[in-house]
């Protein structure tokens, strides 16, 4: 049988890559050059990153005062400002005044809570009398809805809880705060005393003026952004309370004052602040009332209260001091919370900003800074308008108000 000659594969000009038919010298893309001392700087910030991590975190007993005590001190130099601004008294006065409102604020807080929750659980109020029978109640009701014949008890349900090892955890945490309280009031003494020469050391550290001013708009940065959101959450968190309140003495439910002060503290912590404020009333007006209608009044009414105040007031409010991505404050409500725990939660947010202002300053994190905003320009403020030349009928273009410094070669 004959077969056909094989003819000869033959590639025509162009066919492969357009230049030859020869398949050992076909061209393929070059890739992508990422400079070394890119890859490096970014290696090390991630390795920073990573480390700062670890170190918050096993050394959260230390940090977690000196945190809150810095918090009082930025708080401490806003309200003197404010003092100096709205009145007439000398700068050492104002600068007493306000330590004095912070620092009894921060006193009565927790005195106020202590004594609000020990009302909360003792029989004055004769409602901790009734908490048993009306939990068998409900739990009654809510087993005929779901076709449940024999429903459980609290004392079932106590039986399967470890309620000695639940104690001794409350014990431990009431324990922690008293203790934390004391030291933070320590490292506040210890920080208004270095206060005086923090000056002189920035001097020291920064001798070119440049970099001096450079250093000191990155702190004035930072203070304002935590001043802002601390400004905007006592704003609503007042509103707020006062909201709630009127809802809960019309509702008649009991120890409204402290569940009141409980909706102004639980505002400072992203997300689950809210959760708190809108169903703990409403979980207490079960126990108190033997209807179901006036936790569902307050339940209802809070909801609209938190739905309005976080829908449009506080973005109304919050314009550039707040410019952080919604995932970055769940991250850090996460984060902070696992490594300081509640004081953790509250910090979160300023953190968060403090944060977002100190990545942005510098060329091989500011990367980091654009992740952690919420428009990808950290910081940043409308241009200012010319005295001499009228204002545009646009919109000005966002900048930054100080773009991060390359280092000349």
């Amino acid at each position: 049988m004959l077969y056909p000659r094989a003819l000869p594969f033959k590639c025509e000009r162009g066919a492969i890559d357009g230049n030859d038919g020869d398949l050992d010298h076909m061209a393929m893309k070059p890739p992508i050059q990422i400079p070394t001392s890119s890859v490096a700087r970014n290696a090390m910030v991630a390795i920073a990153v990573v480390a700062v991590g670890a170190a918050v975190y096993w050394m959260a007993d230390i940090l977690t005062p000196l945190a809150m005590a810095i918090f009082l001190l930025i708080m401490i130099d806003g309200v003197k400002r404010t003092i100096e601004q709205r009145t007439n008294l000398p700068d050492h006065m104002a600068g007493i005044a306000a330590l004095l409102l912070v620092v009894l604020g921060f006193i009565a807080s927790i005195a106020f809570i202590v004594n609000g929750a020990y009302g909360f659980f003792s029989d004055a109020s004769g409602v901790s009398a009734s908490i048993g029978p009306r939990i068998d109640q409900i739990l009654a009701d809510a087993s005929r809805l779901v076709g449940v014949t024999t429903p459980p008890t609290l004392t079932d349900l106590i039986a399967q809880i470890d309620v000695r090892g639940y104690l001794m955890q409350v014990a431990g945490q009431a324990q922690g705060v008293v203790t934390g309280a004391i030291f933070v009031m320590i490292y506040l003494g210890f920080l208004l005393a270095s206060q005086s020469g923090f000056r002189r050391k920035l001097v020291t550290m920064f001798p070119d003026r440049g970099a001096r001013a450079e250093a000191l708009e990155v702190f004035q940065r930072v203070r304002g952004g935590v001043e802002g959101y601390l400004w905007v959450q006592t704003v609503t968190g007042v509103m707020i309370c006062a909201a709630a309140w009127i809802l809960m003495r019309i509702v008649g439910l009991q120890n409204a004052e402290f569940w009141t002060f409980v909706i102004f503290i639980v505002g400072f912590i992203p997300v689950l602040g809210g959760a708190i404020a809108g169903l703990a009333p409403p979980l207490f007006a079960l126990v108190q009332f033997e209807s179901y209608w006036p936790a569902a009044i307050l339940l209802g009414g809070l909801q609209a209260i938190l739905f309005i105040s976080g829908n449009f007031i506080q973005p109304r409010m919050q314009g550039d001091n707040q410019n952080i991505d919604p995932v970055v404050v769940l991250l850090a409500l996460a984060f902070w919370g696992k490594v300081w725990g509640v004081v953790g939660m509250f910090l979160s947010t300023p953190l968060a900003v403090m944060a977002m202002a100190i990545l942005a300053e510098f060329k091989g994190s500011r990367w980091m800074a654009i992740l952690l905003s919420g428009d990808g320009e950290p910081y940043a403020q409308p241009n200012p308008p010319d005295a001499e030349t009228p204002a545009p009928k646009t919109p000005a273009k966002r900048r930054r108000v100080n773009p991060p410094q390359t280092k000349a070669r």
